[in-house]
């Protein structure tokens, strides 16, 4: 079966994959979303581990994939603003935080002195879930900001709507195997 471009943005928006559901959030976004390139777990991984995840910066699109194979969605997603920001290659979730604390890394420090940490809530740039990756200060998380999608826009993260990141929260348990790519 072939997936056209327009075909797999759809799929996205909340049709049908491959006889799977595969959801993205409906937000009005212009001129962010680039395209979504389809991927196949088992070009990344040689088994689907617990969960597996494939995070896309060039499509700025994560795919999910059911330990059984059975549920594959895609989220449009915002991705690092530059490639010396952005870290690709094998990791897995090791933790997960609903409500997550924001603090600037020591390279953000650098540049904006005056940044101070923020607690939950709309004005933290981690939104309303957090997935932390084996790499220190790599995160999948939500963004209450949602002119970011579909941006290169991030320090270094993968950022969701926040309606993604609940969803794709309770699917992915700590140990789901990530790839950047």
């Amino acid at each position: 079966m072939t997936i056209s471009r327009r075909g797999l943005l759809g799929a996205a928006l909340g049709a049908t994959v491959l006889g799977t559901a595969a959801r993205a959030d409906t937000h009005a976004v212009s001129n962010n979303i680039s395209s979504f390139a389809m991927q196949d777990w088992r070009d990344h991984f040689p088994n689907l581990g617990r969960a597996t995840i494939v995070a896309d910066t060039t499509s700025r699109a994560l795919h999910f994939w059911s330990a059984d194979g059975a549920d594959y969605r895609i989220f449009p997603t915002s991705v690092p603003i530059s490639d010396e920001l952005t870290k690709r290659g094998f990791t897995e979730i090791v933790r997960k935080k609903v409500g997550p604390s924001w603090t600037p890394t020591a390279s953000q420090m650098e540049r904006y002195p005056d940044w101070k940490p923020i607690g939950p809530g709309p004005e933290n740039p981690l939104g309303t879930h957090a997935m932390y990756l084996s790499w220190p200060a790599y995160i999948i998380h939500g963004t209450h900001d949602t002119r970011k999608i579909g941006r290169r826009s991030s320090d270094g993260c993968i950022g969701l709507f926040n309606e993604n990141i609940a969803q794709l929260f309770e699917l992915c348990p700590v140990g789901t195997q990530v790839r950047v790519i």
